[in-house]
Parts: C-alpha cells; sequence; structure tokens
C-alpha cells in the first residue's frame, strides 16, 4: 500500500490560493491613502487599496487574482508600461473578499499587523461610517499613518500632523 494520503492533499483551487497568498506576500499592497480634496467634509478622503505587481510576462498570475477574488481590474503601472498592476478599490470587495482570504491563507504573514491596521479601517468605514466624522477620520487617519510605520513603502507627502490640524479646522467645502 503506496501513495500519498489524499487527506493531506489540497486541491487544485485551495493549492491555488495558498501560492497567491505567498506571492502576495512579496509582491502585493494594502495601501490606504489620505487624499486632499477641496469638496471633501474634512479637506480628506481616505481611500483603501490592494494591489498585486507583476511583470507583463506573468500576468497569468494576475489573472489567477482576478479569478480568485472575482473582481478587480488589471492595468500597466503609470509609471512602467512593462509592470502590471492587479488592483481592487471597491472598499465593499476588498471587506468581502479580500480580508477573509487576507485571515485565512496569510495567518503567517509578515504583513500580519499591517493586515490588521487595514481590516480596522476597513470595519470602520464599510460598517460603522466613521470616516464620515471628524474624530472617526483622525481615528482612520492614525491607523492609516501606523500601517506605513510597518511597511517598506514610500514616505507619506504630509506629515500626521499637518493632516490632523486640517481635519480639525473648520473646513468648509469651497462652494465658489
Amino acid at each position: 500500500m503506496g501513495g500519498v494520503n489524499q487527506q493531506e492533499r489540497l486541491s487544485i483551487t485551495e493549492a491555488k490560493k495558498w501560492f497567491l497568498a505567498g506571492f502576495i506576500e512579496g509582491e502585493g499592497s494594502l495601501v490606504v491613502s489620505i487624499k486632499e480634496h477641496p469638496s471633501a467634509k474634512f479637506g480628506y478622503y481616505v481611500d483603501p487599496e490592494f494591489f498585486i505587481y507583476q511583470h507583463k510576462n506573468g500576468k497569468s498570475i494576475l489573472e489567477l487574482a482576478k479569478k480568485i477574488f472575482q473582481t478587480g481590474k488589471i492595468r500597466p503601472k503609470s509609471d512602467n508600461k512593462d509592470v502590471l498592476v492587479f488592483s481592487i478599490t471597491n472598499r465593499r470587495s476588498i471587506k468581502e473578499k479580500v480580508i477573509p482570504f487576507l485571515k485565512k491563507y496569510m495567518v503567517f504573514s509578515a504583513k500580519k499587523k499591517i493586515i490588521d491596521i487595514f481590516e480596522e479601517i476597513i470595519e470602520a468605514m464599510e460598517v460603522r461610517k466613521e470616516h464620515q466624522t471628524r474624530d472617526g477620520l483622525i481615528s482612520i487617519v492614525r491607523k492609516a499613518y501606523a500601517m506605513s510605520e510597518n511597511s517598506k513603502g514610500k514616505e507619506r507627502k504630509r506629515e500626521l500632523k499637518e493632516v490632523i490640524d486640517r481635519i480639525l479646522r473648520d473646513h468648509m467645502p469651497d462652494i465658489s
């Protein structure tokens, strides 16, 4: 009686999900942009996004991500046409598809702290609508900046204090 114990083998679909999780570990990004906008209630709006980058020769990996998540777009990276970006920017899709995937398949990830903070931000926005209040927005902005402390990504354009000071001012949207 030889052979592999069938109970220990992963289905092809499950194996692809574990592979994708490993790929996300190296080439994926969870980003919460804080974007200044004159018509935003407090001067800024928060924009959570999920990305995976890959050279155009590896487009099939991004197509696998699109198939697994059943949403998202694949497009060339704006500053490098040889690199493709798979992105999910819809908060509901992030909440319903991306977060559960990350929580299940990236349990041992070096990005675990970032994933946890990202999930907190999505919950704050999608479930509790905290971004619609001054204090809630400040809390979300603080969490977004905390994500940056734990990543290898680029620096933020503005200091946290500058963003919070602007939110705390009696900001009124430009109506003119």
